[in-house]
């Protein structure tokens, strides 16, 4: 087809070539109008629509960033009301366990001071020393006697009895301070009672200290969350993104447990449900193991929920004390029951395996002393497989906590996500619709480069005939002169 339009003109391929580009060419330039008119109205209606949509998406956005801030503030706000409630229940708490008890420790160390008081006055009342007249019975005693024996032995008996009061009185001074001592000894058991009561009401007064200081600081968040602070959206926005990816990884762990626990009850399964038997393209001892697990998933989250650690039943929470006991009671022997159930069908594992293993040996014809080795140790895996069939349900029962927090956070999570799509798109909206634009403007330029030839032409032909024109306009402009 091709060569047939080649040769329409001529015989010449080269001829005919250049015949249809000077038809093109002219048809091009008979058009030229119109086709500028196609490719600015196409470019600019594209872009016009491309604008509408960004000017959509940017509404959208703005209205997803709302929303998020008040998810945001709202989560915010009820963390920070639980938080400060769990201060005040700390308070209440030491005021009732250790500041209700203040009163009898008051009364202790007033007893202990009172006590020591009354040892120290003991300790105070010290014999005294001989009286001052003693000098004065001695100065007389030493006077002459001259010689007249009444005289000597009465001034004797004195000295005598000067020196027995003195040596009692000595005596009864060294048994009081001795005795002080005692009592000052004595003192001191009370002295560190006082001591480690003081002490002990410094530790219950600093622990009430910094329960204050942390309700001062979860106020202040609480009153910048009220105020719809930026600060604080963007604290509360870090820590849902932490939350996310804390217990995301804590799920995965989780996960990971629970395979490990379907590896050990799937095989017993398979032996008490039977192993041929299918529910679409998976096996029922599979289905039925899942179920067990999932089972044990469920009952840790009823009990969770009914020990009011986490709130994903808000119907659990409002129960009455009574019924909610009642139902945490029957979801603990559940979950007890079911682990008991896993520890049995994880011996029942090891118990399949070691016949198993009988079974090979006997086939290959294994020495007896492998046998003897193995039949000696062969409870060692046993009562770890059943710690671990038993262990791991309670654990999974765990997940109920990572798994509100995930929930939680997975809201802000995917609203900062659908933000930053829309924002993307809106963005490459902007950028294509730009492109349309100058891509439009190409066209009419690359249009008339196409036609370049008839454009130069009309516009040397423009040219001339605007020079005509002046120079007529010029010739009438002079001959109107001479005529004047």
């Amino acid at each position: 087809m091709a060569n047939e339009l080649l040769t329409v003109w001529s015989d010449s391929p080269a001829t005919s070539l250049v015949i249809w580009a000077v038809i093109a060419i002219i048809i091009f330039y008979l058009g030229r109008k119109q086709a500028h008119q196609l490719f600015w109205t196409t470019g600019h209606s594209i872009y016009a629509t491309l604008r509408t949509w960004a000017f959509g998406l940017s509404k959208l956005e703005k209205r997803l960033v709302q929303r998020n801030r008040e998810i945001l503030l709202a989560s915010g706000e009820k963390a920070a009301e639980k938080a400060i409630e769990r201060e005040f229940t700390r308070i209440n708490n030491i005021v009732k366990r250790d500041l209700s008890k203040y009163p009898a420790l008051h009364r202790q160390i007033s007893e202990s001071i009172e006590k020591i008081e009354v040892d120290y006055q003991k300790s105070t009342q010290v014999a005294p020393l001989p009286p001052a007249w003693g000098e004065v019975v001695e100065t007389i005693a030493s006077l002459p006697s001259n010689g007249d024996p009444t005289v000597v032995k009465i001034l004797s008996n004195i000295k005598k009895a000067v020196d027995e009061s003195h040596s009692q009185i000595l005596k009864a001074y060294k048994k009081s301070s001795s005795e002080s001592h005692r009592l000052l000894a004595g003192m001191q058991p009370s002295w560190r009672n006082i001591d480690n009561k003081l002490t002990l009401v410094n530790e219950k007064i600093n622990a009430l200290d910094q329960c204050s200081k942390n309700i001062d600081q979860q106020i202040a968040d609480y009153a910048d969350i009220l105020h719809k602070k930026d600060s604080a959206v963007s604290a509360l926005g870090s820590s849902a993104l932490t939350q996310f990816f804390i217990s995301g990884l804590v799920l995965v762990i989780a996960a990971l447990g629970g395979l490990i626990n379907f590896q050990l009850i799937a095989m017993p399964m398979s032996e008490m449900v039977g192993g041929s038997s299918y529910i679409g393209e998976m096996k029922t001892s599979d289905i039925a193991a899942l179920v067990i697990i999932l089972i044990e998933i469920a009952m840790g989250l009823f009990l969770f929920e009914s020990l009011r650690i986490t709130n994903l039943f808000p119907i659990i929470g409002t129960m009455d004390d009574r019924m909610r006991r009642r139902m945490m009671i029957v979801t603990f022997v559940i979950l007890t029951i079911l682990a008991t159930i896993e520890a049995s069908l994880a011996y029942m594992r090891d118990l399949l395996a070691l016949d198993r293993e009988a079974l090979q040996q006997s086939l290959v014809n294994t020495g007896a002393a492998g046998g003897v080795v193995e039949a000696q140790f062969r409870w060692i895996p046993s009562i770890g497989q059943m710690i671990m069939g038993f262990i791991l349900p309670f654990a999974l029962a765990f997940i109920a906590i990572p798994l509100e927090s995930f929930i939680h956070s997975l809201r802000v999570v995917i609203g900062l996500i659908a933000i930053g799509s829309i924002r993307a798109v809106r963005v490459l909206l902007r950028m294509v619709g730009g492109f349309f634009k100058h891509l439009s403007k190409m066209m009419i330029y690359l249009f008339d480069i196409f036609i370049m030839l008839p454009l130069s032409i009309e516009q040397l032909v423009k040219n001339w005939q605007k020079r005509k024109s002046g120079s007529e306009s010029d010739i009438k402009d002079t001959s109107l002169e001479k005529i004047n």
